[in-house]
């Protein structure tokens, strides 16, 4: 057999590196726009940017006020001065799931890192992908305003013992897909039980009262029950009520989602699919009913 000419072998290789280089790309978009998904799924978009009419996206500076102090929401564009430029996929994944900033230190539970911890490896890559594909925006946030016993980080390898579990999210092979999906949604990337779950004296969720409703949430709120009780909670809702209302806001009784939930409709769940609303829906729908 007579082997390519030269410059037909150099040509080949060339076409060779073409297409290895556009499937590369193609690749990378398409982790991009899992990303971005992502960080509306995730409500990245809620608590990272600026509660003003000029904010950049994701610049941080949101104030979040608790009960324990008011935090500030850092920056997670790529700067490398003020945001997270510097960053690996093993930096963000250990923030994420593990509350560890890149220096160590260990972030307070207001980022949501115990729901976090359930996230899959290919969601931290492709929001990786995401944020790194951003502007860089130098804007450094507020220093956070906390009580005197709060001041130090250390304190919070004394809340992750008493309050944090870290694990990958399991699906339950007894469900079906909706349900695993919805359960993801719910328990870990949408973190909804950070606002409705009430909280213990330590300001750790109370699991035995997953979703049925907080008290005193998010900048003195009271949040409503998402179990299926039916006085307290939606259990006369259907899951397409629950659905509609993630897509636009509308209660079941013709009111809207007001305060904090608006936001989150318009920032994550209105922009999630038809499919993961509805899974959240079916997770609701699955709930059992617990007391307030």
């Amino acid at each position: 057999m007579t082997a390519p000419a030269p410059g037909r072998r150099r040509w080949l290789a060339a076409f060779v590196l073409l297409l290895t280089s556009l499937e590369v790309h193609a690749n990378l978009a398409a982790q991009i726009e899992r990303g971005r998904y992502l960080v509306q799924a995730g409500g990245c978009l809620t608590c990272h940017t600026a509660d003003r009419p000029d904010a950049i996206p994701l610049a941080g500076g949101r104030a979040l006020l608790t009960p324990f102090g008011t935090f500030y929401a850092p920056n997670i564009t790529p700067d490398p001065v003020t945001g997270i430029g510097g960053w690996t996929d093993a930096d963000l994944g250990r923030a994420l799931r593990e509350g560890v900033a890149p220096d160590g230190s260990n972030y307070y539970p207001v980022f949501p890192y115990p729901a976090y911890t359930g996230i899959e490896d290919a969601d931290v890559t492709a929001l990786g992908a995401y944020l790194r594909s951003l502007k860089p925006t130098r804007q450094q946030a507020k220093e956070h305003d906390l009580p005197w016993y709060l001041s130090s980080r250390l304190v919070m390898m004394g809340w992750n013992f008493f309050n944090f579990s870290p694990g990958r999210f399991t699906p339950d092979r007894s469900r079906d897909a909706a349900w695993n999906r919805g359960a993801y949604l719910v328990r870990h990337l949408g973190h909804c039980g950070e606002c409705h779950t009430p909280r213990n004296l330590l300001g750790g969720l109370d699991h035995s009262r997953d979703l049925a409703g907080n008290p005193a949430g998010p900048d003195g709120e009271k949040i409503p029950d998402l179990t299926q009780n039916q006085t307290t909670g939606i259990g006369q809702w259907s899951a397409d009520d629950i659905a509609f209302l993630l897509e636009t806001g509308l209660l079941p009784d013709g009111d809207f989602a007001g305060s904090s939930m608006s936001a989150v409709i318009e920032d994550n769940t209105a922009r999630l699919t038809p499919g993961d609303r509805q899974a959240i829906a079916t997770y609701l729908k699955a709930l059992s009913p617990r007391l307030p």
